[in-house]
């Protein structure tokens, strides 16, 4: 506790074990919040939550067996979106390690896959030591997760503590913070020549802070911008020179000027699939730029012309630097291609999929009322994964980082209201909104006590299609309307279950509710469920069809081109 305290933490997610109940004794004799959350799942998605709004690594105390395999889905989607955890497990003692003791599970072994790294502590008086490399290995570099195992006789052992380590040395371990000089000269080179340029940009940004330092480079030389999913608020999603989204469910104008460009200057980014598409398609005519702070991720899925290898800010601090010596007409030199990009957005206006048809809400209806009337308040937005997600992503408009929290590498259906939880415990005073849908929210939905418990405020808006709509989504559009095992009309009356948990409960089921609905639900001190019934059967578009390049893309729901049934 004393090394946590070193540390900064002030709040720790999780559930009480017989391995683990030690500690637990010991916690309340120091001023570290605890929120009690109802399944491990839950904890250390919402330790993502905290994590994520706050740049600090989130902190999960949990016991042996069950309680590790269970937050394993927390840890893997941790990993995925580069999130920093420190996740403490209790262990069965040292001498029963590898005997199949009660509510023993190689939770080591299990999370090799999906940590930055693990620590199992065999003596007591490594603990401080482990506490201080366990959070500088989930802060530093690509920030991840990292799971310390703590055997019951090691926690109740005793040892003389020293004092918290001022510094830390781990032998191979030295993330590159700065650039090299040759490559950002040369990556300034190529931004001066091209004509057709974009930035394309991820949650890296998010992690290192450079939002303000990638505003400045598209400014100085008049470059649109897109970002990922996960890098949404990087850049002010009401910038001019803002495209929105790009990849598999991204704008059309992000999309083509992806397509189309000469130069892609990719920031924080790892080309996933969801953004290449058709990898043998993506930039064939383009040169790129990339910037990353984890070489794993520079020429892993594409061939890049400059790799640059260093911290985000650091690295666009230098690049800035040379680009403001370059004699150049920024403005002049790219109208011509700006204009192109405008003349595709009034083509496939995204605010057209928000009018209501008068007799159902539709759910992109729904979403931008939701951001209409909370965006004065600069709200925290999670989300669960799903059609409901992708909408947010496309009509919720983010202006400053880390007020968008949602998963996009695993793409963990569940996320978003624990996840919310933690932005919550984190910032009790703001506005924090879980948008999620019907079938993401039924998966922990029993965190529903949590924020009793705890008093948290969350606001808790639910599209509810009474569908897993994206599957259904897929069946409508590839396999023939074969709709299979995704209705979910059977499911509770979430206004009753809310209030069964003593939570306020709204709903929405016309156009004309919606607003006032939306509008009483921020008005009520506490937390509040608003189950918004939407039309069942909408779809997300554009949208790229598995198989397709990114140009490919499906705008409205006319015919499916041959080719890309999968039946």
């Amino acid at each position: 506790m004393r090394a946590l305290l070193e540390e900064d933490v002030d709040v720790i997610f999780g559930m009480p074990g017989g391995a683990i109940i030690h500690t637990y004794d010991v916690l309340r004799d120091y001023p570290i919040q605890h929120v009690l959350c109802r399944h491990e799942q839950g904890a250390t998605h919402a330790a993502e939550g905290y994590a994520r709004v706050t740049g600090r690594p989130g902190v999960v105390l949990i016991t042996s067996g069950p309680a590790g395999t269970n937050a394993i889905t927390g840890i893997a989607d941790a990993y995925m979106d580069s999130c920093p955890l420190v996740v403490f497990t209790g262990q069965v003692p040292t001498n029963a390690i590898g005997n199949d003791a009660f509510q023993e599970a190689n939770i080591i072994g299990m999370t090799l896959a999906c940590t930055k790294h693990s620590f199992l502590v065999n003596r007591t008086a490594d603990l401080a030591r482990t506490v201080k490399e366990a959070f500088h290995i989930a802060r530093t570099g690509r920030p991840g997760p990292v799971v310390v195992d703590l055997p019951k006789d090691v926690l109740m052992g005793r040892a003389t503590f020293d004092g918290y380590p001022r510094t830390v040395s781990i032998r191979g371990y030295h993330p590159t913070e700065n650039g090299h000089m040759l490559q950002i000269k040369r990556a300034a080179e190529k931004i001066a020549r091209a004509r057709r340029p974009v930035i394309y940009g991820g949650g890296g940004i998010v992690h290192s802070g450079g939002g303000a330092e990638v505003r400045e480079l598209a400014e100085l030389t008049r470059t649109p911008v897109t970002l990922t999913l996960m890098g949404l608020g990087a850049f002010p999603g009401t910038h001019p020179l803002w495209l929105g989204m790009l990849g598999m469910h991204g704008t059309y104008q992000a999309n083509m000027a992806m397509s189309e460009a000469d130069l892609i200057v990719a920031i924080g980014a790892r080309f996933d699939d969801r953004v290449t598409c058709k990898l043998d398609e993506f930039a064939r005519d383009c040169e790129i730029v990339h910037i990353d702070i984890d070489p794993s991720s520079i020429k892993k899925t594409v061939k890049v012309d400059v790799p640059i290898v260093g911290d985000v800010k650091s690295v666009l601090e230098q690049l800035n630097r040379q680009l403001a010596e370059v004699d150049q007409d920024w403005a002049a030199r790219h109208a011509g291609w700006l204009e192109t990009i405008e003349g595709w957005r009034q083509e496939h206006p995204l605010s057209e999929q928000t009018r209501g048809d008068g007799e159902f809400i539709r759910p992109q209806q729904a979403i931008a009322e939701i951001y209409n009337v909370t965006h004065p308040h600069d709200p925290i937005v999670t989300t669960g994964v799903g059609q409901h997600q992708m909408w947010v992503a496309q009509h919720f408009h983010f202006d400053g980082p880390r007020r968008l929290v949602t998963s996009g590498g695993l793409g963990t259906m569940g996320y978003g209201f624990p996840a919310a939880v933690g932005a919550q415990a984190a910032f009790p005073d703001r506005l924090v909104i879980d948008i999620d849908g019907d079938g993401s929210f039924q998966m922990t939905c029993q965190e529903l006590a949590t924020v009793r418990q705890s008093n948290l405020p969350v606001k808790i808006y639910i599209i509810n299609n009474q569908y897993l709509g994206m599957v259904r989504q897929w069946q409508e559009l590839f396999y023939d309307n074969r709709y299979t095992e995704v209705d979910l009309e059977v499911q509770p009356d979430l206004v009753k279950l809310a209030e069964a948990y003593g939570i306020t409960a709204l709903r929405a089921e016309r156009p004309d509710e919606l607003r006032s609905v939306i509008e009483r639900s921020v008005e009520i001190d506490g937390p509040v469920l608003v189950d918004i019934r939407v039309a069942r059967e909408e779809n997300v578009f554009p949208m790229v069809p598995a198989g397709g390049a990114l140009k490919d893309m499906l705008t409205d729901g006319g015919d499916i081109p041959d080719g890309y049934s999968q039946r």
